[in-house]
């Protein structure tokens, strides 16, 4: 199946397993070094009772199954995880491509300093790495970096 024949829809409280699952697949497979601060169940119960409920959440569909999760707040990509199966076919492409549509006056996300795929993702959409931690602030304790995208504002000619 190909990114176009992907769907990317709303998030409904019923997708709660369905992106869970996809963002403990994701992370586990991106990050093998980095180690979890909850376990699946407290995984689940946030995504059921906070991501869902409380963010801009996105899933991609394909087929009726979701494969990738996309959550934003005021100014930020919070979440954004692929199945990792469906990775590079352009559907995180399309994910930040929304984002950007619905916070058009910039964003900004962390992500973790030895995730270099997706830092190389980020940056190729035009996000800048403009803060590096130690991870001292976050509950993986994992260096982490700040990305920013700001839109290209255009003078008026003439």
């Amino acid at each position: 199946m190909t990114a176009a024949a992907v769907v990317l829809r709303p998030a409904v409280p019923p997708d709660a397993g369905a992106v869970a699952d996809v963002w403990l697949r994701s992370f586990d497979a991106a990050l093998p070094t980095v180690r979890r601060a909850h376990p699946d169940d407290e995984v689940r119960g946030w995504v059921r009772d906070v991501l869902l409920l409380l963010h801009d959440t996105w899933v991609a569909e394909a087929g009726g199954a979701v494969v990738g999760v996309l959550a934003l707040s005021p100014g930020w990509v919070d979440q954004l995880y692929l199945d990792p199966a469906w990775r590079g076919r352009g559907i995180g492409d399309r994910f930040v491509e929304l984002a950007k549509q619905r916070q058009p006056s910039g964003l900004q996300l962390w992500t973790f300093r030895v995730n270099g795929p997706a830092r190389r993702f980020y940056e190729r959409h035009g996000f800048v790495a403009v803060e590096a931690t130690d991870g001292s602030g976050n509950e993986e304790r994992e260096p982490d970096v700040r990305y920013v995208w700001q839109p290209v504002t255009r003078r008026p000619t003439g």
